[in-house]
C-alpha cells in the first residue's frame, strides 16, 4: 500500500511521532517515497505530549538520509499537534510551497488517465473503484480501461459522495460500470472505442489467468518438495477475506512475513466481499481457517462453518490478526475475550423521533435480543458500526430480551445512522481458552 500511494502522490508527507521516532513502518515509507521520486514533507506530530524528542527524531531522519532544510537538505520539517491543531497552516502551506517550487500541471482537456486507489464489490452496485485522475478530466459516460476490467462510466461520486458529472486532475472519485473489480494500483484510461477496451480487457484477463495458474502450479511444487526436503515443515492454511482490496493486500503481506522453518502461513485464498459459503466449503476441503477484516459471514455461511468446524476469525486491526497468528504460531496463545453470538435482527422500519433520535423496527431473525448487548451493524455483511443496545421495546413496554420470531422495537447508543434492511448482530464477550 505504501508502494502504491508513493506511486500516486506528487508530494508525500510523512508523519513522525515525535516520542516514538523512525519506526520501521517509516523506514518503508522513506525507501518507497525516494524509489518513487517524489519529494518529502516531514509531519513531526504530537509535539504537544510529554515525551517528544525533536532532536532525536531529527537524526534518525538524517540517518535515513532525509535532510531537513537546516541541515542544508530539502525536506521541509514541520512540527505539528493532530490533537491541538498546532502546526497545521505551516504543514499546509509548506505542502503549496512545494507544489509551486515543483510546477506541478497537468492537462485538463484531454481524455483523462489516472490510477486505481481502491475497488471493491458492493451487492447493490456492482464493482466500485476508487479512481484518483492524474491528468485530463474523467466525465460520465466516458469508457474506461483498468487493467482487465473495462466499462463505461454510469456514476461517478466525489469524496463526500456526492454525484458529479466530471472530476479534473488531482480528484479523487468514486466510479461505477465495470465488469469486474480491478487491482488496486492499475493504471486507468479514457477509451475512445468501447470495443476496443473490450478487447484489451479480455485479453488481459486471458494473461492474468495464466500467470496466475502457473504461480498456483509452482507454488504445488514448491510445497511438494518442500515438504518432502524438511519432513516437520506443518502449513498454516487460511482463507482472507477483506472489505477492501488495499486491507487484504495489506494483511497478506503481513501474515505471510510470520512463516518460519517450521510453521508456514499458507493462503489458500484471499478476496474481497462478505463470507460466502463458497469460501466456507474452501476451507472445509482445505482445512483452513477463516480471517474476516471489516466483513462478516452471511447466516447462510455460518451455519455449513459451524456444521464443518470451521474456525472463523473477525478483526478490525491488522495488528490484532498478527498477533493473534503470530501467537498461536508460537504455542503461546494465552486464553482472551472471545465473542459469543446471541443472536441476529434485521431492521424492518426505521422512525425518527426528535430528542430520541432513530427508532429501529425490528424482527428477531436468530436466536434473541438482549438489552445492553454489544451489537454490530452490517450492510452488505461490511461492518459499519459497533456498539451497545440503548433501548429496548416490546410494544411500548421496555423489556430486557426478546427471542427468535417476535418483533421488538430498539435504539442504539449514540448513534442514528441505519437503514431498512440493515443487519444488526449481537453478541457478548466471554473469556475462554483460545485455540487455533
Amino acid at each position: 500500500m505504501r508502494a502504491r500511494g508513493a506511486k500516486a502522490t506528487d508530494i508525500v508527507i510523512l508523519v513522525v511521532a515525535a516520542d516514538d521516532g523512525v519506526m520501521p513502518q517509516t523506514k518503508e515509507a522513506i525507501a518507497h517515497a525516494k524509489a518513487a521520486g517524489v519529494p518529502l514533507v516531514v509531519a513531526i506530530n504530537k509535539i504537544d505530549k510529554p515525551g517528544g524528542n525533536l532532536d532525536r527524531v531529527k537524526q534518525e531522519l538524517v540517518t535515513e538520509n532525509v535532510l531537513p532544510e537546516e541541515y542544508g537538505g530539502d525536506s521541509p520539517f514541520i512540527s505539528v499537534s493532530a490533537k491541538t491543531g498546532q502546526g497545521i497552516d505551516d504543514l499546509l502551506e509548506s505542502v503549496l510551497l512545494q507544489a509551486e517550487v515543483l510546477e506541478l500541471m497537468a492537462p485538463i482537456a484531454s481524455p483523462a488517465r489516472g490510477l486505481v486507489i481502491e475497488a471493491r464489490l458492493d451487492k447493490g452496485r456492482g464493482p466500485v473503484a476508487t479512481i484518483l485522475v492524474q491528468s485530463g478530466t474523467l466525465r460520465r459516460g466516458d469508457v474506461v480501461l483498468a487493467g482487465s476490467a473495462y466499462g463505461r462510466v454510469r456514476a461517478m461520486l466525489d469524496e463526500n459522495g456526492k454525484s458529479i458529472n466530471e472530476a479534473g486532475p488531482s480528484i479523487p472519485v468514486e466510479i461505477q460500470g465495470l465488469t469486474e473489480v480491478p487491482i488496486a494500483g492499475e493504471d486507468v484510461m479514457v477509451m475512445l472505442d468501447e470495443r476496443k477496451a473490450r478487447e484489451i480487457g479480455l485479453f488481459r484477463q486471458g494473461k492474468f489467468r495464466d500467470v496466475k495458474l502457473a504461480k498456483q502450479q509452482a507454488a504445488k511444487l514448491e510445497n511438494m518438495f518442500d515438504n518432502l526436503g524438511e519432513g516437520e515443515v506443518k502449513n498454516l492454511p487460511m482463507i482472507i477475506k477483506t472489505d477492501v482490496q488495499g486491507s487484504q493486500e495489506a494483511l497478506v503481506q503481513s501474515l505471510q512475513k510470520l512463516s518460519t522453518s517450521e510453521v508456514r502461513v499458507q493462503v489458500v485464498h484471499a478476496g474481497v466481499g462478505g463470507i460466502t459459503e463458497s469460501d466456507v466449503n474452501l476451507a472445509v476441503a482445505s482445512k483452513a481457517v477463516i480471517i474476516g477484516f471489516n466483513v462478516r459471514a452471511d447466516a447462510q455461511s455460518r451455519k455449513v462453518a459451524e456444521s464443518n468446524g470451521v474456525d472463523i476469525r473477525y478483526y478490525n486491526i491488522i495488528y490484532d490478526a498478527v498477533d493473534e497468528i503470530k501467537a498461536a504460531m508460537s504455542g503461546m496463545l494465552a486464553p482472551e475475550k472471545r465473542e459469543q453470538s446471541l443472536g441476529l435482527v434485521e431492521i424492518r422500519q426505521v422512525l425518527l423521533v426528535s430528542k430520541v433520535g432513530a427508532i429501529a423496527g425490528c424482527y428477531v431473525l436468530e436466536g434473541l435480543v438482549r438489552r445492553g448487548a454489544s451489537v454490530r451493524l452490517l450492510r452488505d455483511n461490511v461492518i459499519l458500526w459497533s456498539g451497545e443496545i440503548d433501548s429496548l421495546k416490546r410494544f411500548k413496554d421496555d423489556v430486557k430480551e426478546v427471542k427468535f420470531g417476535f418483533e421488538c422495537g430498539l435504539t442504539l447508543k449514540n448513534f442514528n445512522d441505519i437503514k431498512e434492511g440493515d443487519q444488526l448482530e449481537i453478541f457478548e464477550v466471554q473469556e475462554v481458552a483460545r485455540s487455533l
